[in-house]
């Protein structure tokens, strides 16, 4: 049975889930007294999604240029399944193994994505998404699994239901925002299908030239 790799050399979400190494044994963290790590649950996307997704986003640019707004890094566009935020070093271990209880469960599906939208629908806007269509319903399977596995880890679950989206730019400022909104929604995104095989624990840190994300460990569905 495939278990989670521990790969704390990797840099930020450059590796595509269509060129995923071979899952290895998880290897336990070395722990620090009082160390945290910001941490989140997601889903990498290929290399060809992200480019794609980089093109929508280098349109919108072009089309205002002068919106006041936070764009997403092509290398770092990931779907997000949980976020947990500052999370103690020594619960690393515990986390893991919980997601690769929820891995074992599961196998390789599809998942869409497709349209776009803004939040919130109707006001001010302040971020631009594209939509996820989830036709076998597995990716909600997936998270209540998730859900489920890190709460009798001792994790707080997430209170609110999960709408899947992936979030191109968040808008700072009005200045711009409502037409880069008309815009996002005129384009639109053609429908593009991504193979999910597996799920990444992600450390997240916060720099002055942008976050920095490094996967921490990958971990393979086990059921085919």
């Amino acid at each position: 049975m495939p278990q989670c790799a521990a790969l704390p050399g990797v840099d930020a979400l450059s590796t595509a889930l269509i060129d995923a190494p071979d899952c290895r044994p998880f290897e336990p963290i070395m722990k620090t007294a009082d160390e945290s790590w910001r941490l989140f649950i997601a889903l990498e996307l290929p290399s060809a999604v992200r480019s794609r997704v980089k093109g929508h986003i280098d349109q919108l640019r072009q089309a205002v240029p002068d919106a006041r707004a936070s764009w997403a890094r092509e290398e770092n566009l990931h779907l997000t399944l949980k976020f947990l935020g500052d999370t103690a070093v020594e619960k690393v271990d515990a986390l893991s193994q919980a997601i690769q209880h929820t891995a074992n469960q599961l196998s390789p599906f599809e998942v869409i994505i497709d349209g776009g939208g803004v939040f919130p629908s109707h006001g001010q806007p302040r971020v631009l998404w594209l939509g996820i269509e989830d036709l076998t319903n597995s990716l909600s399977t997936l998270s209540r699994s998730l859900e489920g596995e890190c709460a009798k880890a001792g994790f707080t679950r997430e209170p609110r239901a999960y709408h899947p989206h992936l979030t191109v730019a968040r808008l700072r400022q009005p200045h711009g925002a409502r037409r880069l909104a008309e815009v996002h929604r005129e384009v639109g995104f053609d429908p593009v299908p991504v193979n999910v095989r597996e799920v990444c624990l992600i450390r997240s840190e916060l720099r002055s030239e942008g976050s920095l994300y490094t996967v921490i460990a990958r971990h393979e569905f086990s059921r085919l």
